[in-house]
């Protein structure tokens, strides 16, 4: 009995092991001469032949005249059959999860088209992956623009030469028609969230800075926060100090 509490200990602590040094796996590795990694550097461009990419059926979303094209690649899930004798391989040629006004999947690339036109051109010729792709439609509806934001894994942050959620997230925006493709967070900043405070037409972000140059973000990093205007030409990115306040002003009687 104690052998068999022994070994069972010895492979729980192994298992916790390498679940521990999976969590711990830096988002970021710095090059030797301790400069931190280009944000564009992608991932080698596999072999096509052996990457069998297909498309969602498209979606309109709010009031946009454009229709959204998912891509993504087949995906093949192995897992062992009822009496443990063999495994089964199951295909899925879903590569997106559609709820009111948001994408969400393993995304290569989107393809728009107008819908009252047969053209269809792709969102980006970079290679990413999107996570989620969100339409504004509170915005939509009051201003009559049509916006879309993205979470995206633009580089290969972690130099493993692939690129997923082990890599830093960015925050995107575009048109509803997909172009003006623009990043908002700077380069190496690891996305924390985002807001639109509809009233003001703005849209709030976080991101995290590894500050200590550590390739992991914790809480010795710093915490930015930006906005952007949406109703603006640019999307200009603004920071802005939400623990800086003002003295108020001593009115003399």
């Amino acid at each position: 009995m104690k052998v068999r509490i022994g070994l069972f200990l010895g492979a729980a602590l192994l298992l916790f092991a390498a679940c521990k040094q999976e969590a711990d796996k830096p988002k970021v590795i710095y090059k030797e001469d301790g400069t931190s990694a280009a944000a564009t550097e992608t991932v080698n461009d596999k072999d096509r032949s052996e990457d069998i990419r297909i498309a969602d059926l498209p979606v309109l979303m709010g009031q946009s005249d454009y229709l959204i094209h998912p891509i993504g690649e087949v995906r093949v899930y192995t897992y062992s059959s009822k009496t443990g004798m063999s495994k089964v391989n199951q295909t899925s040629y879903t590569v997106s999860n559609y709820a009111p006004f948001e994408l969400t999947g393993y995304l290569e690339n989107l393809m728009f088209q107008h819908k009252d036109s047969l053209q269809i051109r792709p969102l980006t010729n970079k290679k990413i992956q999107i996570q989620s792709v969100t339409y504004l439609n509170p915005l939509a509806e009051k201003t009559k623009k049509n916006i879309l934001v993205y979470s995206v894994f633009d580089a290969d942050t972690n130099r493993d030469g692939k690129l997923d959620s082990n890599d830093i997230k960015t925050l995107y925006i575009s048109n509803g028609s997909g172009k003006n493709f623009k990043k908002l967070t700077v380069d190496l900043h690891e996305l924390l969230d985002w807001t639109v405070i509809d009233t003001q037409n703005r849209l709030y972000f976080r991101s995290i800075e590894d500050i200590n140059k550590n390739g992991a973000f914790d809480k010795d990093d710093n915490v930015n926060y930006y906005y952007i205007d949406l109703l603006s030409k640019d999307w200009e990115v603004k920071s802005y100090d939400p623990f800086s306040v003002n003295k108020p002003i001593e009115i003399e009687e």
